[in-house]
């Protein structure tokens, strides 16, 4: 399928490795340039190079950490004019709602619900005045399924999602989408973590705990970053301008939920 979104230019945050990259690429496969963002450089690199020698597009990569003022900076000095933004960031830890500050609860505002914010705040003007954008914040299945141990991660990104709510309304007259994706378990680094602390929990190793947890899921196995991606470029492309608003599951049926 035509996506009809080539010679567009999206900024992916977070998109070294994971779902990040998986958005990346599906969207460097359609013919999209790219800013991609992450903090570790290296890595970063690695797939900016990757995709331009795959897809022939133009890669731009900014290593910085998108969560702080300045890493933001640097960014959006790299990134002005944007068609599309996927907003991303690795989740809070773990925990117990009685071990928790508000210094936690701070960070895990500042990454997960206040840096896309600002993103949005910073880059939608610009898809206003062009009347085409596109933007796919990547939160978490918690948003409709809230997971006990991840209080953090459900408490910022429903924030996001209360935001993305009024917003989405507010823009889509003038050709720009938001959209949340909500991935349940995907076979990244974050799902090796979360395996390791059942694994430490319940005094089994990791490979038993992926099975545990896969047996939770009715596709009994986890996600793929090239599926995540595939959603992700819909939901960008011209395909998709009369979806709006929405938080859309990826999680292998695990919500048991009709609406």
């Amino acid at each position: 399928m035509d996506l009809g979104i080539k010679g567009k230019t999206a900024l992916v945050c977070a998109a070294s490795k994971g779902l990040g990259r998986g958005c990346a690429e599906a969207l460097a496969e359609a013919g999209v340039n790219l800013i991609i963002n992450a903090r570790g450089a290296e890595a970063l690199e690695a797939t900016a190079v990757f995709l331009r020698s795959q897809y022939g597009v133009t890669v731009t990569a900014v290593a910085a950490d998108i969560t702080t003022d300045a890493g933001r900076a640097a960014v959006l000095a790299a990134a002005p004019d944007v068609d599309i933004l996927v907003t991303n960031a690795g989740g809070p830890p773990p925990g117990l709602w009685s071990d928790w500050s508000r210094d936690d609860f701070i960070k895990a505002l500042d990454g997960n619900m206040l840096t896309p914010i600002a993103l949005m705040q910073a880059l939608m003007p610009g898809m206003i005045a062009r009347k085409w954008g596109r933007v796919v914040n990547i939160t978490s299945g918690s948003v409709k399924a809230p997971i006990p141990q991840l209080g953090l991660s459900n408490a910022a990104r429903a924030g996001l999602t209360g935001f993305v709510a009024g917003t989405a309304r507010q823009v889509a007259e003038h050709g720009v989408t938001i959209n949340n994706l909500l991935p349940g378990i995907h076979d990244t680094d974050r799902a090796i973590s979360l395996d390791g602390g059942v694994a430490k929990a319940q005094g089994i190793d990791i490979p038993a705990a992926r099975k545990q947890r896969e047996a939770t899921i009715p596709a009994r196995r986890y996600g793929t970053a090239a599926e995540f991606g595939a959603a992700c470029a819909f939901l960008c492309s011209n395909k998709a301008g009369f979806i709006v608003g929405q938080n859309i599951l990826l999680d292998g049926g695990a919500v048991n939920a009709t609406i």
